[in-house]
């Protein structure tokens, strides 16, 4: 990267993780996705029941070395059955750590995040002792209208096609409700497949330092 844009982007994601501090959560930086883990580990401890929401940014930084040490129980939800999966979603608010990636961080230190199934932002909002959001930078935004546009055009679509939802977005490419003033929901994404079906805003947390937020300064996840 360009040192001159590597200065930008790191004053970006100073200035959103003293507005997080603000908000009553954590926040580290992490210069590459490889700095991670060890931050991670700094957040756990031996014993500690740990699991995860849906996340590509989780795999991107080798998270599964360090959380399947025996050093932690951790519920490895790839090594389930759709049905275990299931009570997983449950068991989850009773664990100690819950890691996951957002869809958005405003730069005045909001978290956007939409769910399907709405286990993860269930998770993220209430249940675990400790949340960890690992996000690249490229998540950050300036405000909630450009986490709404985030989303329905960067986040949305690869996770249609990655989860093979029957939706509008998996199929063109873009969200169909921005292709219209009025925010209408057609046909194309009324399904079952929608994956668009809850939206969690965490703004100030009144459970300081409950939810940790590690930003990369590399691009991660959709």
């Amino acid at each position: 990267m360009d040192n001159n844009k590597a200065v930008v982007i790191k004053k970006m994601i100073e200035r959103t993780g003293e507005n997080l501090k603000k908000n009553n959560m954590m926040f580290f930086y992490a210069e590459k996705a490889s700095d991670v883990p060890d931050i991670v580990k700094s957040l756990i401890k031996k014993g500690d029941v740990i699991t995860n929401g849906g996340t590509m940014t989780m795999s991107e930084c080798g998270l599964k070395d360090l959380l399947s040490s025996p050093d932690y129980n951790y519920l490895d939800r790839s090594k389930m059955t759709p049905e275990e999966v299931a009570e997983l979603y449950i068991k989850a608010f009773s664990a100690d750590v819950y890691i996951s990636s957002s869809n958005a961080i405003t730069e005045d230190g909001v978290l956007y995040n939409v769910d399907g199934n709405s286990n993860r932002i269930a998770a993220i909002a209430f249940g675990p002792k400790s949340v960890i959001i690992i996000a690249g930078y490229n998540k950050i935004v300036r405000n909630l209208e450009e986490a709404e546009v985030r989303v329905k055009t960067t986040a949305a679509p690869p996770n249609c096609i990655r989860l093979d939802c029957a939706t509008y977005c998996k199929e063109t490419g873009h969200c169909v409700s921005l292709s219209n003033p009025d925010r209408q929901i057609y046909d194309g994404c009324s399904g079952d497949g929608r994956i668009c079906c809850n939206y969690l805003i965490s703004a100030q947390q009144r459970h300081k330092d409950r939810i940790k937020v590690i930003i990369v300064g590399e691009e991660l996840g959709f």
